[in-house]
């Protein structure tokens, strides 16, 4: 599904991490690297959101890392949601429309990307690799760099 709203819409981005590599993705349409991502649906929360489009965009299950700060119980209306770690907010396609964005770090049991958009192109980097990589924007770097730092160690 497209954008919800005219002016502003609630977005996902997921930095996957396989052992020591951190998955991006060359976007076909804005021609950057970045991570698995998209559109927060109306019927979704972010973090179901975040788990579809990983499945959708590459073929990957995950698991969305909240750093084990769930609360010892809820009551029964309510329901966790894992933190992400990060957020921010960027204009899409000029400056009349804005993503607020969902960043989180997530696993998988598997590197084998089934890419549901042929024309994508996907790069499993280790930290060196992605440092060296001229191509990827520093905020990106950031994000994959966190992902690695923390879920790094999960193997």
């Amino acid at each position: 599904m497209g954008h919800i709203h005219e002016l502003i819409d609630w977005s996902n981005t997921v930095f996957i991490v396989f052992k020591d590599k951190v998955l991006v993705r060359l976007h076909d349409k804005h021609n950057i690297y970045t991570g698995v991502g998209g559109h927060v649906e109306l019927d979704e929360d972010p973090v179901i959101s975040a788990i579809r489009e990983c499945k959708e965009e590459v073929g990957l299950e995950v698991i969305i890392h909240d750093g084990g700060k769930q609360p010892p119980q809820m009551e029964a209306s309510m329901r966790y949601l894992s933190s992400p770690a990060h957020m921010n907010i960027h204009y899409v396609g000029g400056m009349q429309h804005q993503h607020i964005d969902f960043v989180y770090y997530a696993t998988s049991d598997t590197d084998d990307v089934v890419p549901e958009n042929k024309k994508d192109s996907w790069l499993w980097l280790t930290k060196e690799e992605l440092d060296e990589h001229e191509d990827i924007h520093p905020q990106v770097k950031f994000y994959a760099q966190g992902a690695l730092q923390t879920l790094g160690s999960y193997w």
